[in-house]
């Protein structure tokens, strides 16, 4: 009986840490990715005029961005459409250096834009 018990208590255990592995993953890729859609610079486009005033709304706020490497980053990644491991490789970062350079300057925007709302 003892033996029986011990191996319901280690298949328990393995149970256990799969579920542990699989909720941590889903929690590092959700966290990995940042949804612009959720973003308060959200674009839509029905229309190719309105594709055009997107685009060119993204590409101002990039450039108003203060550091050289966030605006390319956010370029290749928003304008050219690239992945992070593309805009990695082209910059000869890491993958995760160009996620980190996301989400600074997304935030960046967010604050600047939070700031000029409430004092506006």
């Amino acid at each position: 009986m003892s033996r029986q018990s011990t191996l319901v208590e280690k298949y328990r255990k393995e149970v256990y840490r799969i579920g542990w592995r699989i909720q941590y993953k889903a929690r590092v890729i959700s966290n990995r990715e940042y949804a612009v859609s959720d973003n308060a610079y959200s674009f839509t486009a029905g229309s190719f005029t309105e594709s055009s005033d997107s685009r060119l709304d993204m590409l101002a706020l990039i450039q108003s961005l203060p550091s050289r490497a966030g605006r390319i980053v956010l370029h290749e990644l928003f304008i050219q459409d690239k992945t992070e491991a593309q805009v990695a490789k082209d910059l000869n970062m890491t993958q995760q250096a160009v996620n980190k350079w996301k989400r600074k300057m997304l935030r960046f925007l967010s604050q600047t834009k939070n700031s000029s709302i409430s004092s506006g």
